[in-house]
């Protein structure tokens, strides 16, 4: 599986490990940036190409994006077509799988300022694994969605 990650400056160690991570899953990854920490640099700049790269063949590609809360990410990432993403920021972990049975989230934003590591290395392998349903009422609720962001 191909996955496109990326941070700010808030999230950028935080994706150093999940990118070990996600390589001794055997995915194949692709490093969006930032390639170094920069308190000043703009979070759009980098979640913007995870989201393009996402956009352009969204039931296979998977992206996922930090930030110090994970909700600029996903608002950046949501305005791409078919870009649906998804933000945890600790806690109960079942929303990462309702995010992928119900929405067939196809990126996953995490709050790096909220979420130990153990809970992110935790979310994204749970959000990995997790099918989407396939149930009538979720697909047709996702192509409502795709029709209202053409």
């Amino acid at each position: 599986m191909k996955i496109f990650i990326a941070s700010d400056h808030a999230g950028f160690l935080l994706k150093g490990k999940l990118i070990k991570l996600l390589g001794g899953l055997g995915m194949e990854v692709f490093d969006k940036g930032p390639s170094s920490q920069d308190d000043t640099d703009d979070y759009p700049d980098f979640i913007g190409p995870v989201a393009r790269e996402i956009s352009e063949n969204p039931k296979t590609f998977r992206g996922i994006v930090i930030g110090g809360s994970g909700q600029g990410e996903a608002m950046v990432a949501n305005r791409f077509p078919g870009v649906r993403a998804a933000v945890y920021y600790g806690g109960k972990n079942d929303v990462v799988a309702l995010s992928r049975e119900h929405n067939d989230a196809n990126v996953l934003a995490l709050g790096a300022r909220f979420v130990t590591e153990d809970e992110a290395r935790d979310a994204v392998k749970l959000w990995l694994k997790t099918p989407f349903s396939q149930e009538e009422r979720h697909v047709r609720r996702i192509e409502k969605i795709e029709v209202m962001t053409k």
